[in-house]
């Protein structure tokens, strides 16, 4: 999936994401980088809402698991079940968030539990970066719903 694609699937399926203009810098099995501008999402301090800096960085870390999903044609229903973000720095401007593939070790095993049970869970971090430092991480677990699955 090109990021136009993925950009235009997270805007039809997630609307939040057109709300807080949201776009698609990078989408590929490896690395997913979103990005953000200040103004939807600003606070009454005139930085990122915490709310909407969480919110991106679940969307990064989203995408990325389901661009793998997709690739394996693992039809699926994938959903956060839990999260932590830790915010470092403030944001007072666009900024982005990135996930990096899973580990092949824990992709493997999420994959054989999917196949097996029709339901799979895996970890997925992703960082929000503003002016090339890192302002706050997110560790979330999700878990993906076979066809099956209710």
């Amino acid at each position: 999936m090109n990021p136009n694609d993925l950009q235009d699937y997270l805007h039809q399926h997630i609307p939040l994401s057109r709300a807080m203009a949201v776009s698609v810098a990078e989408a590929s099995l490896q690395r997913v980088v979103l990005s953000a501008p200040l103004a939807p999402n600003i606070n009454h301090r005139e930085t990122v809402f915490g709310g909407s800096a969480s919110a991106v960085a679940i969307l990064a870390a989203w995408s990325m698991l389901h661009l793998k999903l997709s690739a394996q044609n693992l039809g699926s229903r994938l959903v956060i079940q839990r999260n932590t973000m830790d915010y470092e720095l403030p944001i007072d401007g666009s900024f982005t968030a990135v996930a990096e593939a899973p580990t092949e070790q824990a992709w493997r095993a999420f994959v054989r539990m999917f196949e097996r049970k029709g339901l799979g869970r895996i970890e997925q971090a992703s960082a929000l970066v503003y002016q090339g430092q890192t302002a706050g991480r997110l560790t979330g677990e999700f878990v993906a719903f076979g066809q099956g699955y209710r």
